[in-house]
């Protein structure tokens, strides 16, 4: 229900600017256009390698890996795992829904969502580039530490 609202809204937003200047309109609906197809290969490609990884990869192999059974260890694990990758964001929440159904513990996922979020070590790089290498390293490790800290409320709050 919640995304069919978001989706009248936009269309309202979007007859209101065509109503205001079709042409800024059109040429706006163009560049969307460009930036879905550059970005579509790579939103495919990851639905695809994590589609490959759930079904391959058994559910006890998660569980011993990241579930409550390997305590902090797997938090950490699935913390490392979220700072590596570049997952967008609407993809892993369903990942992490799909994981917890194979037995990860909430805390390790919400580890591997926060550091998904918070902590970015392949864009690491292009960020010290135009942050400083010490504003990125400082970042990047109070988000590590701030992601912990968060997921371990979020494990103690939702048990």
């Amino acid at each position: 229900m919640f995304s069919f609202i978001i989706c009248i809204i936009a269309i309202g937003c979007l007859i209101l600017s065509a109503l205001k200047s079709r042409e800024k309109t059109m040429l706006s609906l163009q560049i969307s256009w460009k930036t879905f197809k550059n970005v579509l290969p790579f939103i495919l490609t990851i639905i695809i390698v994590i589609g490959f990884l759930l079904t391959f990869v058994p559910g006890p192999v998660i569980t011993n890996i990241i579930g409550k059974k390997a305590g902090f260890l797997g938090v950490i694990i699935a913390a490392i795992f979220g700072s590596i990758l570049l997952v967008p964001h609407f993809i892993a929440a369903p990942l992490g829904g799909s994981l917890l159904r194979q037995g990860a513990s909430i805390t390790s996922i919400a580890a591997f969502i926060t550091t998904l979020v918070m902590v970015g070590i392949v864009t690491a790089p292009m960020e010290s580039k135009f942050m400083g290498k010490k504003f990125t390293l400082w970042r990047n490790l109070l988000s590590f530490g701030f992601a912990l800290l968060i997921a371990l409320i979020m494990g103690s709050v939702l048990k």
